[in-house]
């Protein structure tokens, strides 16, 4: 079995500015990344083989990759990739194949790893990717926390009147009769490679790894940094897997 862990991140934001590149507690973002990853890489890998790539505009961001002496395969972002709209799974598509003809390997796996979750463990890297290799009919595992909303109860959205409505109808009473429900945080993806470079991208079996619930934050504002720095804080003191993350990022540079 190859896997190939990707990153993919572009010079600009408009939410943030120049946020995959910025300092997080000290650290730039993608220590966080590559120390998940080297984590996972000692303590869970079973792979035959396993790359970790990035796709991206930034030479800053190259730099800082390069700081932490990690082995590494560079995939320049093209220009009708680099747009606001552009679909991430395209530039992961292009990521895949561009590596697979530098390097003559066919990878089963392709891991992404999102650059503004930094508060992720090797072992959620390692659940979500065993999560995908124990059905062979899944295509696709990605990682969730527990929604704190409801779409049946606690979530609204504007009608054609102007009036605001729950998002789904239905006759529960109790929240607890409506179907659990989970927030995608964006932090871990892991495709089977046909499913990935398939036609139908969006028909897939999809599995879920469920991560602590602080793991549903991702940096899209000033304020989403600032809270993410106190819960790392609290994250890093007090739970081993996470202070094990923390102390790999404190040791590159």
């Amino acid at each position: 079995m190859n896997i190939l862990f990707v990153i993919c991140a572009r010079a600009g934001s408009k939410g943030v500015k120049g946020k995959n590149t910025r300092l997080f507690l000290g650290k730039p973002l993608i220590y966080y990344t590559v120390a998940a990853f080297e984590e996972y890489r000692l303590k869970y890998n079973a792979a035959d083989h396993m790359d970790l790539a990035i796709n991206t505009d930034s030479e800053l961001l190259v730099k800082q990759l390069r700081e932490t002496g990690i082995e590494y395969i560079s995939v320049d972002r093209k220009d009708f990739l680099a747009g606001d709209l552009v679909a991430k799974k395209d530039v992961i598509q292009d990521t895949l194949k561009e590596v697979e003809q530098l390097n003559g390997v066919v990878y089963d796996i392709i891991v992404d790893l999102d650059l503004t979750s930094p508060l992720r463990t090797a072992g959620d890297i390692d659940g979500t990717v065993r999560t995908l290799l124990e059905d062979e009919k899944a295509d696709i595992a990605y990682s969730v926390a527990e929604a704190r909303r409801s779409p049946y109860f606690n979530m609204v959205l504007q009608d054609e009147n102007g009036y605001y409505t729950t998002v789904m109808k239905s006759d529960f009473v109790a929240r607890q009769q409506a179907p659990r429900c989970y927030d995608m945080n964006a932090s871990i993806y892991a495709y089977r490679r046909a499913y990935l470079l398939g036609s139908q991208i969006y028909e897939r079996k999809a599995l879920i790894w469920i991560m602590q619930d602080t793991g549903i934050l991702d940096i899209d504002s000033e304020e989403d940094l600032k809270m993410m720095e106190v819960i790392a804080e609290r994250l890093w003191s007090e739970e081993s897997e996470y202070a094990s993350v923390r102390k790999r990022a404190e040791s590159y540079q």
